[in-house]
């Protein structure tokens, strides 16, 4: 470029080009700004701050503010997209260390489960998967354990379609164990005690398959509810009756008991089979449909049957150690006294898998049952 005019206009200085026209200073003051890297507002001067904002905006990129729906992903595109949870260690926050559980809760879906009379019935089911994490590796595709199940979720369930969804997830997501609860509410028909009425009672279950290199475990969670009428009350109301003429009432209450067995051997251990055991220990189970005559037979039920809390959980533990398919089991009881303004609570395990030292501090908080 030429730096000295010959024959400069009229006000220019003498020696130099004429005054550039906007467009070349808007371009000059891009160039000066990728290489300042900073905005107008650096700049003093009034007037090359005016024209640093036009040159910015004109060099920020114009993006489509309509949805693409024609877009196809190609291959090839997907290779450019980032991957964080599984890019290198030096990713890695906080302690570089195993994380023994790690993936999706309450994912539902749809699932059909046998029933023991022989046909099937589909419920909403909360599905909660987890894989191990090694401590050289960021994290996990959390889809690959929903896209795991999806793969086997028309196949009517059982703990064999479990442990395929947990084999297929491992493979894809490269972990040492894995482990998958499903959360239900089971119905099944129940007749009254004197009346003959039917109705369904609705139960609370949860199915647990455990796998790791050297393990597999099945375990069965359910909630039974049920009245329990406090043997000492019984007896002094019944002091009050026949000494003093004194119509008296023993509280009772609603109950609930959480078992949770690990099933073991061939042969299948029903859940209706798990309502009958705890049935058999624990007669006095709540009831769907009564007229006045089921209601005095549950009084009479009730009578013949008072428990303690400790009562319950050993008369639960002697029903379930009677049954072959059964190995490990802990019972957790709560009776929510009509008496107290706190409930009786007791905890029962038997073998090693739900021994524990510690327990969740809110356990007892979710043993309720809402009619």
């Amino acid at each position: 470029m030429n730096m000295y005019n010959p024959a400069p206009e009229a006000g220019e200085p003498i020696g130099f080009e004429p005054r550039p026209s906007m467009a070349d200073a808007e371009e000059a003051a891009r160039t000066l700004l990728r290489w300042v890297g900073h905005g107008p507002a650096e700049f003093s001067d009034p007037a090359l701050a005016a024209v640093l904002a036009r040159a910015a905006e004109a060099s920020y990129p114009t993006f489509s503010r309509s949805y693409p729906a024609d877009f196809a992903v190609e291959p090839a595109y997907l290779d450019t997209l980032p991957d964080l949870q599984n890019g290198p260690e030096s990713l890695i926050k906080g302690a570089k260390t195993g994380i023994q559980h790690v993936g999706i809760s309450n994912f539902r879906l749809p699932i059909r489960f046998r029933t023991k009379a022989g046909g099937e019935v589909q419920l909403e089911t909360s599905v909660t998967g987890s894989v191990s994490l090694e401590a050289d590796k960021k994290g996990i595709n959390m889809s690959r354990i929903m896209r795991s199940f999806y793969r086997h979720s028309e196949t009517q369930f059982s703990f064999e379609v479990a442990e395929a969804v947990l084999d297929s997830y491992l493979h894809d997501l490269d972990s040492y164990d894995a482990r998958i609860m499903l959360r239900f509410s089971y119905p099944m028909k129940k007749r009254s005690l004197r009346s003959g009425l039917e109705g369904y009672q609705y139960y609370n279950i949860a199915l647990e398959m455990v796998k790791t290199a050297a393990t597999r475990q099945k375990i069965i969670h359910i909630d039974y509810v049920y009245s329990s009428t406090c043997p000492c009350s019984l007896e002094l109301s019944e002091h009050a009756r026949r000494t003093r003429g004194q119509i008296a009432t023993p509280h009772s209450q609603r109950s609930v008991a959480r078992v949770s067995a690990e099933v073991i051997g061939e042969d299948v251990l029903w859940f209706e089979d798990l309502v009958g055991l705890c049935n058999a220990a624990i007669p006095t189970e709540t009831q769907v449909l009564v007229k006045r005559e089921d209601e005095q037979a549950f009084a009479e039920l009730n009578g013949a049957n008072p428990i303690f809390v400790e009562d319950a959980v050993r008369l639960l533990c002697e029903s379930l150690k009677g049954d072959g398919r059964i190995g490990d089991f802990r019972v957790v009881a709560s009776h929510q006294e009509s008496l107290h303004s706190h409930d009786a609570v007791s905890i029962l395990t038997m073998g090693e898998t739900f021994r524990q030292n510690s327990f969740d501090p809110r356990l007892f908080d979710t043993l309720f049952h809402v009619g």
